[in-house]
């Protein structure tokens, strides 16, 4: 767990360093008409912690094994209005966001990590390989889409 934490530190630093250095043409770009620009991934990543958060609240005392509600991404991104809103409103509440996260998952005991989720067609993952997912989710997005490293 740790070291999710630890990952999570380095990417509250990261991004709004990186973020700093691109123009709001830059952040605003779609690569296609329904792809999403910079800011609306970054958008995504804030209703993936939304949901997310939660998640790793309600696994711990909901009764197991705790069924993950899916919610309509490409909806959310789309009536929160990410594309129309400043870089900087959306990079302050993606970096809250995320120290929430840090300050519960730092909580969790460790005999809680193990509480099941059903992740859908009754696949049953523990509380822990989730707060994983929601890391390698959100890493997925910042060096692929992002920042293209």
């Amino acid at each position: 767990m740790q070291n999710v934490i630890d990952q999570l530190n380095h990417w509250i630093i990261k991004v709004p360093e990186e973020f700093s250095q691109m123009s709001e043409l830059k952040v605003s770009h779609r690569p296609m008409p329904h792809k999403w620009s910079k800011k609306e991934i970054l958008g995504h990543l804030c209703d993936s912690a939304i949901n997310n958060l939660e998640r790793f609240i309600k696994i711990q005392y909901e009764q197991q094994p705790f069924l993950l509600n899916p919610y309509n991404q490409n909806q959310w991104v789309e009536l929160q209005g990410y594309q129309d809103i400043p870089i900087e409103e959306i990079l302050n509440l993606w970096c809250s966001l995320n120290k929430k996260i840090i300050k519960v998952i730092s909580k969790i005991p460790s005999e809680k990590r193990s509480y099941l989720c059903d992740i859908g067609n009754n696949q049953l993952m523990t509380l822990e390989w989730l707060i994983q997912d929601y890391l390698e989710h959100m890493e997925h997005h910042l060096k692929n889409q992002v920042f293209e490293y």
